[in-house]
């Protein structure tokens, strides 16, 4: 199924030492990427470990919440907001080159912006959307202990 392929592709591509799970056999290259990163004593990646588990939901975007600079990023925003997402960290990776580049390092994502989920790395623009379409979005914010505003929307919408 999609959900199956986001997760087990969502896996992949997590970094950190927060624990990889999998579900069936992963590709031997993925393997060698997956732990040369785990094993990483790169400051920049410490450091980044503890800025996307500060919060329950992180992003890297160019510009901020209140001004995105790309429509990528806006996008992520806009998501966010329609389900009530407000409290989240916002990381302008226009302020700051080495963050910028040491984000794509660290998630092995090539493309801002990103978006963390309780230190994991969920994707960019492309699957947070997807997320948004298919009703995930909802699940994993339940998950978070985030109870989506769409939810209230639908059964106002079912009452009328």
């Amino acid at each position: 199924t999609m959900n199956h392929l986001f997760r087990l592709s969502a896996g992949l591509l997590r970094s950190g030492t927060a624990g990889l799970y999998r579900r069936g056999p992963v590709p031997e290259g993925h393997v060698s990427l997956v732990v040369a990163r785990l094993f990483s004593s790169e400051p920049e990646n410490s450091e980044l470990g503890q800025l996307i588990k500060k919060d329950k939901v992180v992003v890297f975007i160019k510009g901020t919440p209140a001004q995105p600079m790309c429509g990528f990023s806006n996008a992520v925003v806009q998501i966010l907001r329609m389900h009530g997402v407000d409290d989240y960290a916002s990381y302008n990776v226009l302020e700051d080159q080495d963050l910028r580049q040491g984000v794509k390092n660290f998630s092995n994502w090539p493309t801002i912006p990103q978006v963390y989920f309780n230190g994991e790395f969920v994707g960019g623009c492309d699957i947070l959307l997807q997320m948004h379409q298919n009703g995930d979005l909802v699940e994993e914010l339940k998950k978070l202990g985030i109870h989506s505003a769409l939810l209230d929307a639908n059964k106002d919408e079912q009452k009328k």
